[in-house]
């Protein structure tokens, strides 16, 4: 397979941004896109993708089909993705096409939680314990190691809690490893924590970084429910979380939004949970806070443009709209507040369906 494509001249307006993936993330992504005089591409496997409503082009195929891969690519100047469960064969063959960013290294390491934890404990930076389990041996030997109570998780294709079990013995961690039908997994020690954070984050081509604020984050059953700026974060924290996002972008090279989810622990510590190789969910609120939101930076950053400023105006609180919640719109839109409905049409339970932003002036 011939080597991958980069980018030698910024995308000027008029030109078409590929989006593998049609969900919110893609749609707002193409919003912003727009804005700047930018076409979108976007190519889903899902017929009825709500990013469809927004684009001005659109492809419905398989992730595997290199035929139809292909003709995405020679009709893209550059292209991302929307999520990080993407198949990585999908974007290192676009890869060859077409310049593709966040670079397919970057995608594959996320989408291996056993990878992503090594790749940042090399970088010396803090995490949970963790070890691996492939088998009931290796579920023995790691809550040995580790203890409880832990979390087992999948090492792939997780998310919004699913994969995960809380444990506490060997036999705990062996059934729930029977559970995920002997999945490779991984387990990590259980953190009491004080709150959840995160930072998100851009870089450009060129090496230039611009972070936003971190957030504070409320979950509930597992899902992003809220998230606020200004967080409990002191100063001091705020500017460790930029620390260590930006040395996770520039060992990967990093071109685009990047995220890192953080446990703040009552000592004050700041551990990582997550790598999110995209746009997230906790800076959604950039949109209505910033001069520049996170999906302007990413279409800016991909597009081998400057970087926007990243610098808040307001404080803000960000909600999520959660199944069938959405159902509710004229009383959400009598709330007050920036009101976004992704134009899905399945309000499942944990699905998200929209989110709502309250801004204040900046204290």
């Amino acid at each position: 397979m011939s080597e991958t494509l980069r980018l030698s001249a910024p995308v000027a307006p008029g030109g078409t941004i590929g989006i593998l993936g049609g969900g919110q993330l893609g749609r707002m992504l193409a919003l912003a896109a727009a804005r700047l005089g930018l076409k979108v591409c976007i190519y889903s496997d899902d017929a009825d993708a709500p990013a469809f409503q927004v684009a001005a082009h659109h492809r419905v195929g398989r992730y595997d089909d290199e035929a139809a891969l292909a003709a995405f690519a020679s009709a893209c100047d550059a292209v991302t993705f929307e999520f990080e469960n993407v198949p990585g064969a999908t974007a290192a063959f676009l890869a060859t096409h077409v310049p593709v960013n966040p670079s397919p290294h970057a995608l594959a390491v996320s989408q291996d939680r056993w990878d992503e934890k090594n790749f940042v404990a090399k970088l010396g930076l803090k995490t949970p314990p963790f070890a691996t389990v492939l088998s009931h041996d290796e579920a023995k030997a790691a809550f040995a190691k580790i203890g409880g109570p832990a979390v087992l998780k999948t090492r792939r294709m997780g998310y919004d809690g699913k994969g995960q079990a809380k444990v506490f013995s060997a036999e705990d961690t062996i059934h729930a490893f029977d559970r995920f039908h002997g999945a490779p997994c991984i387990l990590e020690g259980f953190v009491d924590f004080e709150f959840e954070a995160s930072v998100v984050a851009a870089r450009g081509i060129d090496g230039t970084f611009a972070a936003y604020d971190p957030p504070e984050n409320v979950h509930e059953h597992h899902i992003l429910r809220r998230s606020t700026v200004p967080s409990r974060l002191s100063q001091a924290q705020s500017e460790e979380a930029q620390i260590i996002v930006q040395r996770i972008a520039d060992a990967f090279d990093y071109v685009g939004v990047l995220a890192v989810e953080l446990f703040v622990t009552r000592d004050g510590a700041l551990l990582i949970n997550e790598i999110a190789p995209r746009v997230h969910n906790s800076g959604h609120w950039t949109l209505e806070a910033c001069a520049v939101s996170q999906f302007e930076q990413h279409i800016r950053a991909v597009a081998c443009w400057p970087l926007g400023d990243a610098s808040r105006h307001s404080d803000a609180v960000m909600e999520n709209i959660i199944g069938e919640e959405a159902n509710d719109w004229e009383a959400l839109a009598a709330r007050g507040g920036a009101l976004h409905l992704y134009g899905k049409t399945d309000p499942r339970p944990g699905r998200k369906m929209g989110h709502i932003t309250w801004v204040r002036e900046r204290e």
